[in-house]
């Protein structure tokens, strides 16, 4: 069978993804948000796996990573989010992303077969450089799980060409320089560099950073094959942390209106 995340891509529909920190308040709610937006229509979830030094995610999403860490969530307990969001739709691509650290600490082919045990089709490992990926690459191929990459604005034709050597999936591309959450992206630039990609790649393009509504997801879906929102939904969290159903009701709301944002 084919990797899930390849499936997605199979029609032309534009696709959301959605990002957020696994075990964020809490593990409950955080799967009761994961279950919300999942049958609300999300193409591929992203689960973050709290890290205490994320570097290159926003205040937002570090905020996100501290309340999981405080109520003691571990990578065992985003394995279970994954064969959860599993259960609740069985051909839905679910993503772990994260930093090399977390995994290198948890053992690489431990973390890799527990990866395939819970359903995870793919991994963004946002610190991962492609001279460093090979033994992840290894573990990755023998279970059919995707390593996602990022693209930059700053990213040359020669980088582009030895981060593509081991891309599968889908390309996340990095639509703001800096970190996540923080401002919008150039429609006219991203247009350009998802063209240049393009001319190197059949590997769908996913801009992710900036991306904040449902008017920006269909922006960015008139140029890309879909779009990530993560810091947009983390704020509803963080803005409600006192009151879990208005958490709930508000990602309802919210990820509704996202998703309408994919169709052009």
């Amino acid at each position: 069978m084919a990797n899930l995340i390849s499936q997605a891509f199979k029609n032309k529909e534009k696709k959301l993804v959605t990002f957020v920190t696994g075990g964020d308040p809490d593990l409950n709610t955080s799967l009761e948000i994961i279950k919300t937006i999942i049958n609300n229509g999300v193409d591929i979830i992203e689960i973050g796996m709290p890290f205490s030094d994320p570097m290159a995610d926003g205040p937002t999403i570090q905020l996100s990573s501290n309340r999981a860490i405080s109520n003691g969530i571990d990578l065992e307990n985003i394995f279970t989010l994954s064969s959860e969001a599993k259960k609740i739709k069985n051909n839905l691509p679910v993503i772990l992303m994260g930093y090399y650290n977390l995994i290198l600490y948890f053992g690489i082919e431990h973390f890799v077969k527990k990866c395939k045990e819970n359903g995870v089709d793919g991994l963004i490992i946002v610190d991962l450089q492609p001279e460093e990926d090979e033994d992840l690459i290894n573990e990755l191929s023998k279970h059919d799980i995707d390593l996602i990459r990022l693209i930059t604005p700053t990213t040359d034709e020669e980088r582009l060409k030895l981060i593509l050597k081991n891309a599968s999936g889908f390309l996340y591309y990095v639509s703001v320089m800096g970190i996540t959450g923080q401002k919008s992206a150039d429609l006219n630039e991203l247009e350009n560099s998802v063209k240049f990609i393009k001319k190197f790649t059949n590997l769908p393009v996913v801009p992710g950073f900036g991306i904040k509504n449902s008017s920006d997801v269909n922006n960015i879906c008139r140029i890309a094959d879909g779009a990530v929102v993560g810091s947009s939904l983390i704020k509803i969290i963080e803005e409600n942390l006192n009151n879990k159903e208005k958490i709930l009701s508000e990602i309802d709301k919210f990820s509704k209106d996202l998703k309408r944002g994919t169709k052009l």
